[in-house]
C-alpha cells in the first residue's frame, strides 16, 4: 500500500465514522460517546498526515 492510498483509506474511514455519529439518537449519552467517536475516527487521518510531512526518519518515528 502506497502513501497515497492510506491517505485515501483514512479519508474515507474519517468520513465513514462522521455519517456513524450523525445517525446515533439525540440524548446526552449519545452525545458523548459521538464526541469521542468523532475525534478518534478523525484523528487517525490527522495523525498519518502529519507523520508523512515528516523531515527525517527520527521525526516520522517521534510523530
Amino acid at each position: 500500500m502506497d502513501q497515497n492510498e492510506l491517505k485515501k483509506r483514512t479519508k474515507q474511514f474519517a468520513l465513514r465514522i462522521l455519517k456513524l455519529t450523525a445517525a446515533l439518537p439525540k440524548s446526552v449519552e449519545a452525545r458523548v460517546i459521538q464526541n469521542q467517536l468523532a475525534r478518534a475516527g478523525t484523528s487517525v487521518g490527522a495523525n498519518y498526515r502529519a507523520s508523512c510531512r515528516a523531515r527525517s526518519k527520527a521525526e516520522f518515528i517521534s510523530k
